[in-house]
C-alpha cells in the first residue's frame, strides 16, 4: 500500500477521512482504496466514481472480466500482489492496467520496467479487483501440478529403497512439499472444513469435507504414504519417529501478509500407515455476527437475553462439526468488552480471540477442565467458557460457578436440548442444581444452503408435505426448492445454514426436572411454550427457500 498516494492525500485534504485514523489503521488494509473506503465509510463503487471525477481516468467494470484471458507473460505475481493492480489486455506496446488507486505512479513505473510496455490506467472497484486478483492467482496455484512437477512427483513412486545422501533426500522431498502446500491451499479455496489423508493397502486417498459432505479430491501413489505423513508431521511439529501412538498438533499457514489460517492436525496409526485429519480453523468465523448464523428472530432474542444475564449457564449441544464452537465464540465476541474478564478452557483452542484469556487443556500437566475452572474462579472472572463438559467433576464446578454470580458457557454432546438435561442428571448432577443454574440450552445442526443461482422449485403433494410436518398455513403459501448444480456450487449447494433448537428453562420445565421427568416430557412442554425443536426449525428453513427438504431430512429426525 502506498501511504504517500495523492489519492489518500486528496481525501485527507477534503476532510473525508482523518489523518490520525489513517496513521493508526494503515497496517490493517491491503490497498489504499480499502483504507479510504473503510476509514471514510465510503462505498467501494462510490470511491471508484469519485476517482473518475478527481483524476479524469476511465472506469472499467470487472464484473464479467475473465482473468484467464490475461496473457501469461503479463502475470507478474509479485507486482500484482504488492501493488494491488491487474493487467487486463495488451494492445501493441501498450498494456491496460486495472487499479483501485489511479495515482500509484510508482507501481505503474515498476510494471513498465518489468514488461517493457507503457501502461494505460483504468480505475476499478477495489472489491472486484481483490476478487479477480485472487481468481487469477488461485488458478495459477491450483491443485493441478505442472507437467514437470507431476513427472517429478510420479518418479518418486518408481524409486526403490536405496541408500541416499541427505542432499538426495531433500531433492526427493521437494515435490512432496509442493504437493502438500497445493492441497492445503486448494482446501481453503474450496471452503473445506476438514482434510482426510488416508492410506490403504493398494491406494492412498485425500478427501475434503465441504459443507459437511466428504469428497475425494486426489489419489497420490500409496508408496508415498510415509513421505506425506512425515511432511505433515514436520509442519505441525510432531514427532516423526512416533508412528504407534495418536498425536495432535497445529499448523499456521500464511495466506497473505495479513491473513493466516490455522490447521488442527490429528494423526492415527492404522493398518496401512498413519491416517491424518486436519481441521481448518478460521478465526474470522467468530466475527461473523449472530445475524449470519441463521437464528430465527425469537431464537436470537432468547440467546441475546441469556448473554445479557449476569449469571447462569448457557449450553450448546450437537454432534462434532455442527458449529457449536462458532455459536459459542459469537456469543463471547458479543460479551468481549473492556469491562468484562473472560476466561476459556478448551481442548484444543480452535479460534484465537483478542481480549479473551484462552487456556489450552493439557492432561499431562494436570491442566484438566476441572483444574482450569478452579483456577478461573480465583481469577476474578465475569464470564467463563468451558470447552466441553465431559465428567461429573467439570459439571459440578461449572454449575457452582453459574450459581455464584458468573456467566458460564459450555458444550455437551447430545442430540437435542431436552436430552441435555437427562445427560446431566445421568452424570450424577442433582436435579435441583440443574433446574436452578441452567438458563438456556441450544441444540444445533448445520444444513447445506441451496445455491441461489441454480436452485429450482420443487412440487410435492400436500399430503406428503403434511406428513413431513409442515403446517396447513405453510403448505398454502410456500415454495420448496431442490438442488440442481452449476459452476458456482457443489451439487447444488453452497455454504451452510444453522438449524437451532433454543430452549429456555421456564418454571414449568424446572418443575419437570425437579420431579425427575424424562426428556420426552420436557420436549412436549418446550413445544407448548413455543420453542421450536430442530425438525420444526429445519422445516421453516426449507419453507423460506434456504435449503431443501431432502437436506432437512438428512440432518434432522422425522
Amino acid at each position: 500500500m502506498n501511504i504517500n498516494s495523492p489519492l489518500l492525500r486528496k481525501f485527507i485534504t477534503l476532510g473525508r477521512i482523518d489523518a490520525d485514523t489513517v496513521k493508526a489503521k494503515q497496517q490493517e488494509f491491503a490497498s489504499t482504496a480499502e483504507l479510504i473506503s473503510k476509514c471514510g465509510k465510503i462505498d467501494s463503487n462510490d470511491l471508484a466514481e469519485q476517482c473518475i471525477d478527481l483524476f479524469r481516468v476511465p472506469y472499467f467494470d470487472l464484473k464479467d472480466f475473465d482473468p484467464a484471458q490475461i496473457p501469461e507473460d503479463l502475470i507478474k505475481e509479485k507486482l500484482i500482489r504488492k501493488h494491488h493492480i491487474l493487467p487486463l489486455v495488451q494492445k501493441g506496446r501498450k498494456v491496460y492496467i486495472a487499479a483501485s488507486d489511479p495515482t500509484d505512479y510508482g507501481a505503474f513505473e515498476n510494471f513498465e520496467f518489468s514488461t517493457g510496455l507503457s501502461c494505460e490506467i483504468v480505475v476499478v472497484d477495489y472489491i472486484q479487483l481483490d476478487n479477480k486478483i485472487e481468481q487469477l492467482l488461485d488458478a495459477a496455484g491450483s491443485l493441478d501440478l505442472s507437467a514437470d512437477e507431476f513427472k517429478e512427483f510420479a518418479d518418486l513412486d518408481s524409486e526403490g529403497p536405496k541408500e541416499t545422501t541427505p542432499k538426495d533426500d531433500d531433492k526427493d522431498d521437494a515435490p512432496i512439499i509442493v504437493y502438500i502446500n497445493k492441497i492445503l491451499m486448494d482446501a481453503i479455496k474450496k471452503g473445506a472444513s476438514d482434510l482426510h489423508f488416508e492410506p490403504y493397502e493398494h491406494k492412498y486417498r485425500i478427501r475434503f469435507r465441504i459443507d459437511g459432505i466428504l469428497h475425494e479430491v486426489a489419489n497420490p501413489p500409496n508408496t508415498l504414504a510415509s513421505k506425506l505423513s512425515a511432511r505433515i508431521k514436520v509442519m505441525s511439529r510432531l514427532d516423526i519417529a512416533e508412528k504407534r501412538k495418536p498425536q495432535d498438533g497445529r499448523i499456521k499457514l500464511k495466506i497473505t501478509e495479513r491473513k493466516s489460517i490455522d490447521f488442527r492436525v490429528s494423526t492415527m496409526p492404522t493398518l496401512w500407515g498413519e491416517k491424518i485429519v486436519m481441521r481448518i480453523l478460521d478465526s474470522s468465523s467468530a466475527m461473523l455476527g449472530i445475524d449470519v448464523l441463521g437464528y430465527e428472530e425469537d431464537q436470537k432474542k432468547l440467546y441475546m437475553d441469556a448473554l445479557g444475564q449476569p449469571q447462569g449457564m448457557i449450553l450448546v449441544t450437537g454432534p462434532t462439526g455442527s458449529g457449536k464452537t462458532v455459536s459459542l465464540y459469537t456469543g463471547l465476541n458479543i460479551l468481549n468488552q473492556p469491562e468484562r474478564n473472560i476466561s476459556t478452557a478448551e481442548d484444543p483452542v480452535e479460534i484465537n480471540l483478542e481480549g479473551v484469556n484462552q487456556v489450552q487443556i493439557n492432561p499431562k500437566a494436570e491442566m484438566t477442565f476441572a483444574n482450569a475452572l478452579r483456577a478461573f474462579l480465583r481469577q476474578d472472572p465475569d464470564v467463563v467458557m468451558v470447552g466441553e463438559i465431559r465428567d461429573l467433576e467439570t459439571a459440578e464446578i461449572s454449575i457452582k460457578a453459574a450459581q455464584t454470580g458468573h456467566l458460564v458457557l459450555s458444550t455437551l454432546h447430545t442430540n437435542s436440548a431436552p436430552e441435555t438435561i437427562t445427560r446431566l442428571l445421568n452424570m450424577g448432577v442433582p436435579a435441583y442444581n440443574v433446574a436452578s443454574s441452567i438458563s438456556l440450552i441450544i441444540a444445533q445442526r448445520l444444513a447445506r444452503r441451496l445455491c441461489p443461482k441454480c436452485k429450482t422449485p420443487e412440487t410435492l403433494p400436500a399430503e406428503e408435505l403434511a406428513r413431513q410436518g409442515f403446517s396447513t398455513t405453510q403448505i398454502e403459501d410456500m415454495t420448496l426448492y431442490a438442488p440442481k448444480g452449476c459452476e458456482n456450487c457443489t451439487d447444488g449447494y453452497k455454504g451452510r445454514v444453522g438449524i437451532y433448537e433454543v430452549m429456555q428453562i421456564t418454571p414449568e420445565i424446572a418443575q419437570i426436572i425437579m420431579r425427575g421427568g424424562n426428556s420426552l416430557e420436557i420436549a412436549e412442554v418446550s413445544l407448548q411454550a413455543g420453542f421450536n425443536n430442530l425438525r420444526l426449525s429445519g422445516l421453516r428453513k426449507a419453507a423460506d427457500g434456504l435449503t431443501s427438504l431432502a437436506e432437512i431430512n438428512r440432518v434432522t429426525n422425522m
